[in-house]
């Protein structure tokens, strides 16, 4: 199989803003512990200061095939490359006051393959069950008989939602977005 996970290909269809997440600045996070991959249990509203909380569809795996019609979904593909910008960023996030998490409905065990192949500094959070998603109302996908959590980024200060990027496109992309507002935010306070 050998594909290469880590590239945003070209061509990808573009997502549009359906209105999914209007909701979600200014809200609370609900109080639900998720595993994490480091073996704790993560509450993030629970968490003091600034969180960013990407929340995506599920990483690829180079030796496992994706969904059927995965590079058709608008904005599906691109889980790996947006870990890894977070990770390259790490240090500038953390310089900012801000602590990363990734969220998939994921298994734990899938998610630590990941944080060991892509030697990600931060925690995946799993939310197998979809309980934290849909406390949010975030907006889900199907495909492949699997229920999915579509790609939305948050900020979250002291547990309620600042900032909500959505759609986010492309996704490898995503982490400058974030740093920008960050910075603005700092510049601003």
């Amino acid at each position: 199989m050998n594909r290469n996970v880590s590239v945003v290909p070209p061509n990808l269809p573009i997502p549009v803003d359906d209105g999914a997440c209007d909701h979600l600045p200014g809200a609370l996070l609900p109080s639900i512990e998720l595993a994490a991959t480091s073996g704790n249990r993560v509450n993030l509203a629970a968490v003091p200061g600034t969180v960013v909380l990407y929340c995506y569809p599920r990483t690829g795996r180079p030796d496992q095939a994706l969904p059927a019609g995965w590079d058709q979904i608008p904005g599906a593909r691109g889980c790996t490359p947006q870990s890894c910008s977070f990770r390259d960023h790490q240090d500038e996030l953390l310089a900012l006051g801000a602590r990363v998490f990734g969220l998939s409905s994921q298994t734990t065990e899938y998610h630590q393959e990941a944080v060991a192949r892509l030697h990600l500094p931060f925690e995946l959070l799993s939310d197998t069950s979809l309980d934290f998603a849909r406390a949010l109302k975030l907006p889900l996908l199907e495909v492949d008989d699997m229920v999915l959590i579509k790609r939305v980024t948050l900020i979250v200060e002291d547990g309620r939602i600042a900032k909500v990027f959505y759609p986010v496109f492309p996704p490898d992309r995503n982490v400058d977005d974030v740093l920008a507002w960050l910075r603005d935010r700092r510049q601003t306070s």
